[in-house]
């Protein structure tokens, strides 16, 4: 299975005899995302962004979509090592009435992290896996290892605790962006944390860079997904 699932991944990777490769990893990267309800009803807009640096990695993902009486702007950072080990992640959040924010900071040489939130200042510590990722970091890491014919192993990741992730292949797809057909790699994923579970759907492109061209992802308002805007 494991060999039939990396060959399937290693064709599906063009190859580009001319012209530089474009997009993470090889390059800063910048994707704009439409957000909307299955019916195509739109909500917003999404931002995400990478950039190599001398240290490593610097990403972000902001959120903008609302429908009347409940609002969501949420905004995340993360930086990591080159080899995307997590340096600090850091969100804020608007969720209709609901608001907050926290920045976590790790200390790989202790596997421990220290969480203060933005509200309050309130202080925790709690201990880590080696090589951590938190969530954004792990988007990227995911997209990394797809480029090079695996799907990450299950693994905890940071998220203002530690949830236990887990992605499955599930196959070539075809789908519409923008109007357009689109041959894809699907993925079928879990988060499960101490009081809650998800799981949602990703479909990346079959480029070198494995872009994100849609996510499908249930909240507490309904299922939404986000569409690359080309």
């Amino acid at each position: 299975m494991k060999s039939t699932l990396l060959l399937a991944l290693l064709v599906a990777a063009p190859t580009h005899a001319a012209g530089p490769l474009a997009g993470f990893p090889f390059t800063d990267e910048r994707l704009a995302y439409t957000i909307s309800w299955p019916s195509g009803l739109g909500l917003g807009e999404a931002h995400l962004t990478s950039k190599h640096s001398a240290f490593g990695w610097n990403f972000e993902f902001n959120v903008n979509a609302s429908v009347p009486g409940f609002e969501v702007k949420d905004s995340y950072t993360a930086h990591s090592s080159e080899d995307f080990c997590g340096v600090d992640f850091s969100r804020q959040f608007l969720h209709g009435s609901r608001k907050g924010g926290e920045t976590e900071t790790i200390d790989r040489s202790h596997e421990t992290v220290s969480r203060v939130t933005l509200s309050g200042g309130g202080k925790s510590d709690f201990s880590i896996p080696d090589c951590v990722k938190d969530g954004l970091t792990f988007l990227f890491y995911a997209r990394r290892e797809l480029g090079q014919g695996r799907v990450p192993t299950a693994q905890r990741i940071l998220f203002g605790g530690l949830y236990d992730i887990r992605l499955d292949y599930a196959g070539e797809q075809t789908i519409q962006v923008g109007d357009k057909p689109a041959q894809t790699d699907k993925i079928v994923g879990s988060v499960k944390g101490p009081t809650s579970a998800v799981q949602f759907e990703m479909f990346f492109a079959r480029d070198p860079a494995r872009t994100p061209l849609l996510v499908r992802l249930p909240l507490s308002m309904g299922k939404f997904q986000m569409e690359l805007v080309r």
